[in-house]
């Protein structure tokens, strides 16, 4: 089945009905679904689809070669090779000159690697034979980096010949919910939690009627396609996986800033950079600062990736007992009871999203969300804000908490987060939300009546 991506499909049909040359950049982390996208799209349509190869030029030439002759000859067991891409890419040309084509170049970034001038070939056919033809070309890419310098950078030879682009992102938690509508809210905010939106490890993850079981099976076992993935994925991508896994695990065991970081894994500061900036642009690390300050000495980093930061907080610390064939025994002892405290970022993460997409009747309209920390100069503690909702103008914010308890939450959370507003020290309006998993006291669900704070549980995000 292809899910979530109609908006996407959609304007890609709309340019291929207008029969003009069009160059699409589609590009994302591995495994968002760009491949499925793009072969939802180029069903029933005359394709040309070459897989770009994590090889040398020659064997890059072949297969694109193949590709353009099965295309011709889609019964054909063999594919005579051209002499180079300037002669693959005339045939192209022909191709399209009597028919609407679709070419397709999926991980560009292994093409242009392995032949250079690639992409000054196809700036040069582009202006000089496509761009007045019917040719539907698709450029795909995993590698955000390059795709944003090398392909859509200003430095790019294909710089502007570009018509559309389209970065695809993770799932949000409520669109993942049609892979497997029949779970309860708390299982669909944990498959978040999991996969983190991801399409490819929602299926893999193969829930049926259990999660807790679909985790057994298809994670925490060490055949299982999902036990190996962030180790085969970072082997794939990276020349030192190991220095990779280090700077990821320190992260997991709670180093945030990044002498810390360094520190932890026994690398000078400037080359642990390196590495923390190639984890960043792969879209496993993020970056974070405190919402209305520019970045500096309280700079953080942090597991962007859900399924990496549920990996590495739950895998390690029981491969022995995983290995054994084990893991059923002590999976409620060792794994589950600790999912209220994992699920509390996660939760952060939901409720930001909430309000920036779905939320109506906001008291002010958002210009971004996140959070803030910073140090209470009367006690001289480090207070952090769940979420504070900055406006596209004026002074009026959003401050939240975020509770991924089972307990009822009660009035003294107000009180909390006043005095965090008092601390945040952005004079304004300050408009209060709590959401909660476990539900509120009889007293807070009164202050909301006054108009105090806007209460929301788990249930009202999917809503």
């Amino acid at each position: 089945m292809f899910y979530c991506r109609e908006e996407e499909l959609r304007t890609m049909n709309r340019r291929y009905e207008k029969g003009r040359f069009e160059c699409i950049v589609i590009y994302g982390r591995r495994r968002v679904g760009k491949t499925a996208l793009i072969n939802e799209f180029c069903k029933g349509k005359p394709t040309v689809y070459f897989s770009a190869l994590n090889a040398s030029s020659r064997e890059n030439l072949e297969a694109l070669s193949k590709a353009i002759y099965t295309c011709q000859n889609p019964d054909s067991a063999s594919a005579p090779a051209y002499r180079s891409y300037a002669d693959a890419l005339d045939e192209i040309t022909v191709m399209s000159s009597q028919k609407r084509l679709v070419f397709v170049i999926d991980e560009y970034p292994y093409l242009a690697k392995a032949e250079k001038a690639i992409s000054s070939q196809l700036q040069h056919i582009i202006d000089h034979q496509w761009q007045d033809g019917q040719l539907y070309l698709i450029l795909c890419g995993s590698s955000m980096s390059f795709m944003e310098y090398q392909v859509l950078g200003y430095e790019s030879p294909l710089y502007g010949r570009r018509t559309a682009q389209f970065k695809i992102q993770a799932l949000t938690y409520r669109e993942m919910t049609v892979f497997h509508p029949e779970l309860s809210f708390p299982d669909q905010a944990l498959l978040y939690g999991v996969t983190g939106g991801i399409p490819h490890y929602i299926n893999k993850l193969d829930v049926e009627t259990d999660l807790d079981e679909a985790l057994l099976e298809n994670l925490f076992n060490t055949s299982s396609y999902l036990f190996e993935e962030p180790e085969n994925l970072l082997k794939q991508e990276l020349r030192e996986p190991g220095i990779y896994n280090s700077v990821i695990s320190a992260i997991a065991g709670g180093a945030s800033r990044a002498n810390e970081i360094s520190t932890k894994v026994g690398l000078e500061s400037g080359v642990c950079a390196k590495y923390l900036k190639v984890l960043l642009d792969l879209g496993i690390l993020k970056k974070e600062n405190p919402i209305t300050e520019k970045p500096g000495r309280k700079t953080i980093y942090a597991i962007d990736d859900n399924f990496f930061r549920f990996w590495y907080r739950f895998v390690p610390r029981n491969m022995s007992v995983i290995s054994a064939g084990r893991m059923r025994l002590v999976y409620e002892q060792a794994v589950r009871r600790f999912y209220p405290d994992y699920m509390g970022l996660i939760f952060e993460k939901m409720c930001q999203q909430y309000l920036l997409r779905y939320a109506d009747n906001l008291p002010i309209l958002l210009r971004d969300v996140g959070q803030w920390w910073g140090t209470d100069p009367k006690t001289r503690r480090e207070v952090q804000i769940d979420i504070v909702g900055t406006p596209v103008e004026g002074n009026e914010y959003l401050i939240a908490s975020c509770k991924y308890r089972n307990e009822k939450i009660g009035i003294e959370e107000l009180e909390l987060l006043r005095r965090y507003a008092a601390v945040f020290r952005q004079a304004g309006t300050f408009h209060y939300y709590i959401f909660s998993k476990g539900g509120f006291t009889p007293a807070l669900y009164e202050a909301e009546k006054q108009g105090e704070v806007t209460l929301l549980l788990l249930e009202d995000l999917y809503r």
